[in-house]
Order: C-alpha cells, then sequence, then structure tokens
C-alpha cells in the first residue's frame, strides 16, 4: 500500500508543479512511438465500438452468457498466439474479442438500463476520464517511473483471485465482496498507468505491436467500467432502500 500512497503523492505534487515545462516531457517520447500510441488508442476505440455493437446484439436477442464469455477468451488467446505480420487477421481478432466482451457484459448493462440509464452514462463517462487522465499522467512522467508498481499490482491481482476463489468455493460476506469490488478498482486503475508506461517503454525498443497493446488497454478499461458501474448500482440500490425505510416510518 506504501507504493500506491507514494504514487498518489507523486501525482499530487505533480499537479501542484503544473506548468508548461511539464508538456515538454512530451518530448522524450519520439515521432515513431507517438504514432504508434495514436494506432493503440485508435485500435481501442474501435474496440470499445465492437463492445458496443455486443451490448445492442444482447439487448436485441440475449446472447451473453458462458459462450461469449468463452469467445472473448479464446479470440483472446488466438489474437496473441498469432504472428504479428498478420495485421488484418489481428485487428478482426481485436474487433471479436470487444464484441464478445460486450455481448458478454449485456446482462449487467441491461440491469443498469432497468434501474437508471443516467447510470450506464455516468459508469462509462467516469472510466474514460480516468482513463484519460491515468493515461496522459503515464505519459507526462519520467520513462519508467511507475513500471515498479507492476510487482505490486501483480500481487494485488492474485490476492484478487484467491479470494474470488475462496468465496465461490466457501460463500462470501458482503464486506469480501465491498473488498474485492473497491480494492479490485484500485487494482485496474493502477494498471492502466503501467500499461500505459510499459507500451510506451516497449515502444521505445521497436516493439510497435499496437494490436496486442489495444488489447491490453481495452481488457483495462473493461475491468474498471464493470466496478464502477457495479458501485454505482451498488449505491443506487442502497439510497432507493433508505428511502423506502424513510417512507415507512
Amino acid at each position: 500500500m506504501e507504493a500506491f500512497s507514494s504514487f498518489f503523492q507523486s501525482q499530487s505534487s505533480s499537479r501542484s508543479g503544473w506548468s508548461y515545462e511539464s508538456l515538454k516531457n512530451f518530448r522524450q517520447i519520439s515521432p515513431t512511438v507517438q504514432n504508434h500510441l495514436k494506432q493503440v488508442y485508435l485500435s481501442l476505440c474501435c474496440a470499445l465500438i465492437a463492445s458496443a455493437v455486443g451490448v445492442y446484439l444482447h439487448l436485441l436477442w440475449n446472447i451473453g452468457g458462458l459462450f461469449t464469455t468463452l469467445g472473448c477468451l479464446g479470440s483472446m488467446a488466438w489474437l496473441l498466439s498469432t504472428h504479428p505480420y498478420e495485421e488484418r487477421k489481428r485487428v478482426g481478432l481485436l474487433m471479436a474479442a470487444g464484441l464478445f466482451e460486450g455481448a458478454s457484459l449485456g446482462p449487467l448493462i441491461d440491469f443498469a438500463i432497468r434501474i437508471d440509464q443516467s447510470i450506464l452514462i455516468s459508469a462509462f463517462v467516469g472510466t474514460a476520464v480516468a482513463f484519460g487522465c491515468f493515461s496522459a499522467a503515464a505519459m507526462l512522467a519520467r520513462r519508467r517511473e511507475f513500471l515498479y508498481l507492476g510487482g505490486l499490482l501483480s500481487s494485488g491481482l492474485s490476492i484478487l483471485f484467491w479470494l474470488h476463489f475462496a468465496s465461490s468455493i466457501f460463500g462470501g460476506s458482503t464486506a469480501i465482496f465491498k473488498f474485492e469490488l473497491y480494492f479490485g478498482l484500485l487494482v485496474f486503475v493502477g494498471y492502466m498507468v503501467v500499461d500505459t508506461q510499459e507500451i510506451i517503454e516497449k515502444a521505445h525498443f521497436g516493439d510497435l505491436d499496437y494490436v496486442k497493446h489495444a488489447l491490453t488497454l481495452f481488457t483495462d478499461f473493461a475491468a474498471v467500467f464493470v466496478r464502477i458501474l457495479i458501485i454505482m448500482l451498488k449505491n443506487a440500490g442502497e439510497k432507493d432502500a433508505r428511502e423506502k425505510r424513510k417512507r415507512r416510518n
């Protein structure tokens, strides 16, 4: 947790000293890397559009479930095992992964729409703002400044996995669910920063696989979006419950 606190302290100190000099940090990113980042974020936007199509297909035909989840995982595995020179095939697999991911999230999004459509919009906007801010922070920071967080985040992800595994077998409490939710949000927000810097660093050393890098950021975006949406739905449900108790009293 000390690493997380040092990260946010460094972010607050950088904001307090914000100036034109901060923008010059982009100069450490070569034109080749800048063009690579443009391809990465363009591919990410296309994957998000494909996810929106997947959500729409679920709302029409109720296709989201185990099949689409396996399809998403299979598309990702196929993409990662395909040679980088097969660019069109890999882009198609990225779009397929986005489509299946959107369909898999369809039941959750359908539930959110039935509760309150504004919650869904707020969750997506909040995720996009967080993604943009933390990605910009990673780009403006010194090279490799936050890569040390990778080991800590991997440990946090392992903790989440074993907690979820134990809860599925022995049953989980509300406190454990809240911890998984909020701690998972913290972990994947951290991954936004680390993965962005790692992509930049790999590109500096010649790894220009924009499809794979877009897939990495897409999984981060989806993980944060799901957790923000669940938190907002949970808060809305608790608010409605309090209002009902007040009316009864």
